[in-house]
Order: C-alpha cells, then sequence, then structure tokens
C-alpha cells in the first residue's frame, strides 16, 4: 500500500504577489479611516502573516501609533474593501510552478491537497479566483477558522486533520519566517519561497528555494522521507 501525503499552501506571498495588493489597500485604508499617509511597504512586515488585524496594528505602531480595538475593526473592515475592488479590476497571475505543482499532486492518487491561509474566506478566494487555482478540489481553512493566528501552529494542525493525515505526512509552502514557524510547530515539513521575504530570513524552513518551479513531487517526498 502506498503512502499518502499532504501538500498545504498558503495564500498571500505564495499564490499571487497579493501582498503588493494588500500593501495598496493598506495604505488605503488607513488614509480613509484614520487620514494618515506616508506609510511604507516595510511598515506593515511585522504583520505579514498573522492576519488582518496583526497586519494593520504594525503599520500603526511603525509610526508610533497604538490602535483602539474600534479603530483596527474599521481598518481591516475598509482594508478588505479596498483589497477585494482592486482585485475586481486587475490581474493577478500565479506565480511561476505554483499551477503545475498543483495540478501535479492533483493528479497524483498519492496527495491530497489544502490551502490553509490567515486571510478571510472572501479575501482568500478572491485571490485564489483571480490566480486560477483549483481550490474546489482542494480542503480549505482560513483566518475565521482559527482561534489562534501564525506562529501558533492551529491552522496547519487544523489542515493536517482536515487531510485526515499525520503532520509528519505533510508539506507546507510558506513565505514568511511566522509561517515557517507554525508549520514546523504542527510538526510539518516547510518549504519557503523568497517571494515576500529574503532566504536568510527563511532559513529555519527544511527548503528554500526562489521559486516552485524549482520543486517536483519528488523533492517533496524527499523531504517526507527524510535521508
Amino acid at each position: 500500500m502506498s503512502q499518502t501525503w499532504g501538500l498545504i499552501f498558503d495564500v498571500d506571498g505564495v499564490i499571487a504577489d497579493s501582498e503588493s495588493v494588500n500593501v495598496r489597500a493598506t495604505m488605503a485604508a488607513f488614509a480613509e479611516v484614520l487620514g494618515m499617509s506616508g506609510m511604507r511597504v516595510e511598515d506593515f512586515e511585522a504583520g505579514i502573516g498573522r492576519g488582518a488585524a496583526a497586519y494593520v496594528s504594525a503599520g500603526a505602531d511603525a509610526h508610533g501609533r497604538t490602535l483602539e480595538s474600534e479603530e483596527v475593526d474599521r481598518l481591516v473592515l475598509r482594508r478588505q474593501e479596498t483589497f477585494l475592488s482592486l482585485l475586481a479590476e486587475e490581474t493577478l497571475p500565479a506565480y511561476p510552478g505554483v499551477r503545475e505543482l498543483m495540478h501535479s499532486a492533483l493528479a497524483d492518487d498519492d496527495w491530497r491537497l489544502a490551502i490553509a491561509t490567515s486571510s478571510t474566506r472572501d479575501k482568500s478566494q478572491a485571490v485564489l479566483e483571480a490566480a486560477g487555482i483549483p481550490w474546489a478540489d482542494m480542503a480549505r481553512l482560513c483566518g475565521d477558522d482559527v482561534t489562534h493566528a501564525k506562529p501558533d501552529p492551529e491552522l496547519f494542525s487544523l489542515a493536517c486533520g482536515r487531510l485526515q493525515l499525520t503532520p509528519g505526512s505533510c508539506v507546507v509552502i510558506e513565505d514568511s519566517p511566522v509561517g515557517v514557524e507554525a508549520a514546523q510547530a504542527a510538526g510539518c515539513s516547510c518549504v519557503a519561497v523568497t517571494n515576500t521575504h529574503t532566504r536568510e530570513r527563511l532559513q529555519r524552513a527544511d527548503l528554500t528555494v526562489e521559486t516552485l518551479v524549482e520543486v517536483t513531487l519528488d523533492t517533496l517526498r524527499g523531504l517526507l522521507q527524510g535521508p
């Protein structure tokens, strides 16, 4: 009997360059809701992968501003509205190798696939559809399904459960240090792609690549089976 493996994809920064849209939408939200301008891409870095509330809070912290909970809620709502509006008007191609790896795994009976993201269900679905991802053929979890954000392992632990596989049989594709930490804390192997962070920031991953073109199912089996 053959071994069954799990392949779990994060969305923002892994599937497509949605991080750049995130930044634009968040900057617009800060300007509209709080009248704050002059924000930079790096202001939000500490919030990447931790969910919407942490993302907007990181931007405020970078400017010495502590947000009230009501302000966080307003910013998160306006950010999502703007994000969805931008995505409705723009193309968002998948990163190189993403769809090819997915289709290879979907065609192989030894593999089960899942999407697991800190983003909301509506926002992540918009990215998946814009990038032409066959998400309906996969298990899917989002930030709405968990209590604890990354680096807590809850998201990936739930994804393994949804796939009915042990964490040791699953590999996560991530792009952020907190995502790598969460995947490994869940007991999964982790491949990090340098779409958002440098190789140095992702060095804890089991494998770090420039694009998923470098990754095949044999590559992933090798990680999961060990030396």
